[in-house]
């Protein structure tokens, strides 16, 4: 499958420049089309002030931002996109017939390998498609607002959309580390189709004067843990968006309950805008009142999303947590309240809106999740950790599931080879840090010990695996993440490959492999580089030490996969050196972190023969200088063992430590500062 790499966006509005933006902050080769060149002009303006805003809050250094409006080219006239472009993204006016007119011009100036998309939020992607001249290379997508922040997408396929077209228009979203959920074409799609009612079930409560838009605002903030109310969303969005896509759902779903409320059709007509105030304060009957009507419309339709399979209840959650910010989904928020608490609810709202109750409420029992999903084709086994609202953060959940998915993989005699993945930008962003956190003020060490050896287990269902296995590490991983991955036989790595073992920085040591397998990879003194001070490693760094086994372009990544395949598992998983001895960061770790320099660094002097006035000296100091010295002390005397023992016998050491670590003053400290986005203040105790 070849993937996209130059790309279109049709329309320099706010949406299709930030489209634009992102897509070239992840170095893919973008096209911004107008019909004039002041439209083009003025999204290459919008561009450059946001660009210019993120290099004062030192989101990107002056040379990034040059890099970045470089890889973009502005065209006029949508005649003149370039014919070999991969993906035309069209983003103009919700207009059937203007999308129409466009996707007529880019159907002829196209090549035939183009796909043609709609940012859209409402119109039918399957209509949109028949018009399009290309049915099978058509799609539907929903960037929200501001798509260089927020982090979904919706995919949508039409009817006669081909399985490659969808895949190389997903690969591209998660290239932009979207969030992205593949639904089905119906009205409203996934987020619209619960949240635009829930607009507008907060106006007819303010009709109804049940209470202040402040109260409303405040009740609904308090309910779904929400930083602002349907009100004060409104506002930021405009209220004519709201009249128009719930008067849309209206009469595409045929539910007088979402045509627009008078009030809200009055404020749009005036030109206004609402008018909230600091009156909060509503009795406890109207404050209940709110929130049954606003969680039970929600519960509602979620429940709908799920009975017509436009999706599962995994993504409807992700969509609200991603999408909208919600702290929690309509079916986590279902569980938290209590199932039979909700369904009342959401039974009490189809009453009130005459639709039917959802299948899906027909239950007693509360919803269970899935994070974990395995694919088996042709002989490869793919195992995707799909928690991408989390960065597929490694929780009790996720490795329980993991661990059932790859032994019904392992015991499946027709897979070959297992791949390993996960969803959105990261491979695994390390552990529920909170989990810790929370069983250490428990004093609950037992339960840590229990998370961390079913890791081991689970983790040694691949390095004991008879199937090959590989590790798709093509964003980031992290801690335990990383872990995880050196588990496997491979680690496919490409240019947006980052690893990093933060550990000792947050006052504990790796513990799921972390002081053990780097050490039978790259060798000792690059295993204390990488895990004692937790420098930062890009592709080519990880693939010099060995830790990636595989740096390829993205283009090459299927390829690899089938020729890992094909060759079955390697000869040595660990050489117990690094893969490039040429390589300057190798040859500094080796020099740096020999053994007779882990004395001083431990006690926090410079080694004898380093300048502190070399940057990668000083630089290297400061960072040993920010680890707790406990787990500095313990990370280093488990990789020193690795040299000298047995993986399991090494792996068994990681556990019977973990008591000490975990008892320290100082693991609180570091694991506590994480969470609270502070320095943490070591006492060495």
């Amino acid at each position: 499958m070849q993937p996209v790499q130059r790309v279109a966006i049709i329309g320099a509005g706010n949406m299709g420049s930030g489209i634009a933006q992102k897509t070239a902050q992840e170095e893919f080769d973008v096209q911004m089309v107008d019909r004039e060149a002041q439209w083009v002009e003025r999204g290459q303006s919008i561009i450059a002030n946001f660009l210019s805003e993120a290099v004062e809050r030192r989101i990107f250094s002056p040379q990034q931002v040059e890099d970045i409006q470089g890889r973009i080219t502005g065209v006029i006239g949508t005649e003149n996109t370039s014919p070999d472009t991969d993906l035309v993204i069209e983003a103009v006016f919700e207009d059937f017939d203007i999308k129409t007119a466009v996707f007529n011009t880019l159907d002829e100036v196209c090549g035939d390998n183009t796909i043609l998309a709609s940012n859209t939020s409402s119109l039918s992607v399957n209509e949109l498609s028949a018009a399009s001249g290309r049915p099978d290379r058509f799609v539907g997508l929903h960037f929200f607002y501001h798509p260089a922040k927020n982090r979904l997408v919706e995919v949508i396929p039409g009817e006669e959309t081909s399985p490659e077209t969808i895949a190389r228009t997903v690969q591209y979203c998660r290239g932009l580390g979207k969030v992205v959920i593949l639904c089905k074409d119906r009205p409203g799609f996934v987020v619209n189709r619960f949240f635009v009612p829930w607009l507008n079930e907060a106006c007819l409560l303010l009709q109804e004067g049940i209470a202040s838009a402040a109260a409303i605002d405040a009740v609904a903030m308090k309910a779904f843990r929400i930083g602002m109310g349907p009100f004060a969303l409104m506002n930021l969005t405009g209220p004519p968006i709201a009249l128009h896509s719930t008067d849309y759902l209206a009469e595409q779903l045929e539910t007088p309950r979402y045509v627009g409320a008078e009030n809200l059709r009055e404020m749009v007509e005036a030109g206004e805008q609402w008018e909230i105030g600091d009156d909060v304060d509503c009795s406890e009957e109207a404050a209940e009142t709110i929130r049954i009507r606003l969680l039970g419309q929600v519960f509602a339709v979620a429940g709908q999303i799920v009975d017509e399979e436009i999706c599962s209840l995994e993504d409807v959650d992700r969509g609200a947590k991603v999408g909208l910010r919600w702290a929690r989904g309509p079916f986590e928020l279902a569980n938290r309240l209590g199932i039979s608490e909700a369904k009342s609810m959401a039974e009490d709202y189809c009453e009130l809106a005459n639709f039917p109750v959802p299948n899906v409420w027909k239950r007693d029992e509360s919803f269970e999740f899935s994070y974990v999903d395995l694919d088996v084709e042709n002989g490869i086994a793919t195992v995707t950790i799909n928690r991408p609202e989390a960065m597929n953060a490694l929780n009790e959940t996720v490795v329980n599931q993991l661990g059932t998915a790859l032994d019904r993989a392992n015991s499946d005699d027709s897979v070959r080879t297992i791949v390993l993945e996960g969803a959105g930008k990261a491979f695994v962003a390390g552990a529920d840090v909170k989990f810790f956190v929370d069983k250490i003020r428990a004093d609950s060490f037992p339960d840590i010990y229990e998370f961390t050896a079913n890791g081991h287990t689970v983790q040694n269902k691949l390095e004991s695996s008879t199937k090959t296995t590989i590790a798709l590490t093509t964003g980031l991983a992290l801690g335990g993440g990383l872990e995880l991955a050196l588990s496997c036989d491979y680690r496919i790595g490409t240019r947006k490959t980052q690893f990093r073992f933060p550990e000792t920085s947050i006052g504990i040591f790796p513990g799921l492999g972390g002081t053990q397998r780097p050490a039978r990879i790259c060798g000792i003194p690059a295993a204390r580089w990488a895990v004692l001070a937790g420098n930062f490693m890009d592709s080519q760094t990880a693939a010099d030490l060995g830790l990636v086994t595989n740096l390829v372009d993205i283009a090459e990544v299927d390829a690899t996969i089938q020729s890992l395949d094909s060759s079955g598992k390697p000869e040595n998983k660990y050489p117990g050196k690094p893969a490039n001895l040429d390589s300057k960061v190798v040859q500094f770790a080796n020099s740096f972190y020999s053994d007779e320099n882990v004395a001083d660094i431990l006690s926090g002097n410079c080694p004898v023969g380093f300048d502190l006035d070399d940057k990668i000296v000083s630089r290297q100091m400061k960072s040993l200088s920010r680890t707790a010295p406990i787990a500095l002390s313990l990370a280093n005397n488990l990789i020193n063992a690795a040299g000298s023992t047995s993986l399991e016998d090494g792996l068994n050491q990681e556990l019977g430590n973990l008591e000490t670590i975990f008892s320290t003053d100082d693991a609180l400290e570091g694991l506590s500062a994480l969470i609270e986005g502070r320095k943490p203040t070591y006492q060495n105790s």
